[in-house]
């Protein structure tokens, strides 16, 4: 049917509606121009574009052919303008700078009382000298202070190594500019933030940065007051990080729940990290089975752990024990301090015995007696490649040092025993002597496998050998000790760390095993028990 007239007709014109075309009722001029009154938009020529460019400012430019002179006129000057007084100490390391390029060694404020203005100052040296370490520990620094030298740091990119440590008021602005200075500075490997809280507020600028992009490779925030959302974005933010290798979490009351749930996720999606040091915390065994979850998933990553102090027990190290033949890539394992008893080497006995990665084997203080003793023994005597074994601060006496030594007649590999110097008390008195006979003998045992490695590594190192430095067995674990001792030192053994040196950390000996009385012993303040 046909439609109606009134249907197809056109609906009425509002005055306000637009046009339906440019030209309505009527055909567009023929040559192209528009009604009179009418808009229109021109551009320039291409060569017209573009009116003028600045250079970006050099931050060197100060910096050409400087002299220690200059240095000193131009801290003077900015002290006098800011209405600051100057730091003597500051003054005389400047008076003392050698080389001015590429980097000097360190720049030294530690326990200055660094205030916003002596920060402003401060901008007269970074902007002529970089340096290797600049150390502001327990410098008193302010939100602005810190904003301020943080700054500094990321635009001249004034060093590779900061210390940071101890600084309680730094704030979140403080913290902030630290999280865009780690984002930005390609330069900056190292990062010690020891004693300085990184609270809930703060936490995601540093998380940020450590997601996006950041050069660490070294990481403190002990005693940062972590447990809970901080470390939760830590966490989260470190699976997604690629050259971070060293974590360390120390005394930080992370607890064996939520904050051992996140560490072990962490490990599940993060292989780049080597070295997580979570001493002096309250994993539990419960947190241990997180760990040890995150572990099995990796096939390679981990290198270091240390759980020393976090009140772990036998039933902690039956996750352990079934979790360590699949982390091949662990070799130092510190379990000191925590109460695992006899029981508890057991458990990892049967796990050591099928991992054959691990390296140094920290069991200090862990409630140990002959029985246990024992244990340890048949895994000496199984280990191919063992190289360090602590055992001190444990009741081990005769039946247990004789298994020992036992042990090591028919090991090649074990070059550091530590033992208690002192024999234990025994019933019979005899036996005193027959403990000092023992601990001679396996001073000597030891003694005996460090020449073996030597001698191994000289063949090796031969002229057609085809084999490098890199198979040293001072670099494997036969680095002199850390502690000034000569092999077969009366402390237990020859004092061979058992591994090269820790980066970071400084010799092997320290943080992962100090020797005792050594400044890393009480390093977490955890006086007087000696660290691990």
């Amino acid at each position: 049917p046909r439609t109606p007239p009134e249907a197809s007709a056109p609906p009425p014109h509002k005055p306000s509606d637009p046009p339906a075309e440019p030209f309505p009722n009527q055909d567009p001029p023929i040559d192209g121009r528009l009604r009179p009154g009418a808009k229109r938009v021109t551009f320039p020529s291409d060569e017209d574009i573009v009116s003028g460019a600045v250079e970006p400012k050099d931050p060197w430019r100060h910096a050409q052919n400087v002299t220690v002179e200059e240095i000193i006129s131009a801290y003077k000057q900015a002290c006098q303008k800011l209405s600051c007084k100057q730091i003597p100490k500051l003054l005389k390391q400047i008076q003392d700078f050698k080389d001015l390029a590429p980097r000097i060694d360190c720049l030294d404020l530690k326990g200055e009382k660094l205030d916003y203005k002596a920060c402003e100052a401060l901008e007269e040296i970074f902007k002529r000298v970089q340096f290797k370490i600049v150390d502001l520990e327990q410098t008193s620094l302010d939100e602005d202070g810190a904003s301020a030298l943080f700054d500094m740091i990321e635009y001249y990119e004034s060093a590779t190594h900061l210390n940071i440590s101890c600084n309680k008021h730094i704030g979140t602005r403080g913290w902030q500019a630290a999280a865009h200075m780690m984002r930005k500075t390609n330069c900056l490997q190292y990062l010690d933030a020891r004693g300085t809280p990184l609270l809930d507020h703060s936490a995601p600028f540093v998380a940020r940065a450590l997601r996006i992009s950041s050069s660490l490779v070294v990481l403190h925030l002990e005693n940062a007051s972590l447990s809970g959302r901080p470390l939760m974005l830590l966490a989260t933010a470190l699976k997604m990080n690629v050259t971070l290798r060293e974590l360390y979490l120390a005394d930080n009351k992370l607890n064996g729940l939520q904050d051992a749930a996140q560490l072990g996720n962490l490990l599940k999606f993060n292989c780049s990290i080597q070295i997580l040091d979570l001493r002096n915390n309250h994993i539990l065994d419960s947190g241990l089975a997180y760990l040890c979850e995150g572990l099995r998933e990796q096939r390679r990553g981990l290198v270091t752990l240390v759980l020393w102090n976090n009140q772990v027990t036998q039933a902690g190290t039956a996750y352990l024990g079934v979790t360590l033949p699949h982390a091949q890539s662990l070799e130092t394992l510190n379990l000191g301090h925590n109460p695992i008893g006899n029981e508890g080497v057991r458990n990892l006995k049967t796990g050591l015995i099928g991992n054959r990665s691990v390296l140094r084997l920290g069991l200090a203080s862990t409630k140990l007696t002959c029985e246990g003793a024992v244990a340890v023994a048949e895994f000496i005597a199984e280990s191919p490649r063992l190289l360090r074994l602590d055992l001190r601060e444990n009741e081990i006496k005769t039946g247990g040092l004789m298994a020992l030594a036992l042990a090591l007649k028919v090991n090649q590999s074990l070059l550091r025993l530590d033992l208690d110097r002192d024999p234990k008390k025994e019933a019979v008195k005899s036996f005193i002597e027959t403990q000092r006979a023992l601990l001679a003998e396996i001073q000597s045992g030891c003694k005996r496998n460090f020449a073996l490695a030597r001698e191994r590594h000289e063949g090796e190192t031969q002229p057609g050998a085809g084999s490098d430095s890199s198979s040293d067995p001072e670099d494997e674990g036969g680095r002199g000790g850390g502690d000034g001792t000569e092999p077969g030192a009366p402390e237990g053994g020859a004092p061979i760390p058992g591994g090269a040196p820790i980066p970071g950390g400084g010799a092997a000996e320290s943080p992962i095993f100090p020797p005792p009385g050594s400044a890393a012993a009480a390093h977490s303040g955890q006086q007087p028990r000696e660290g691990p």
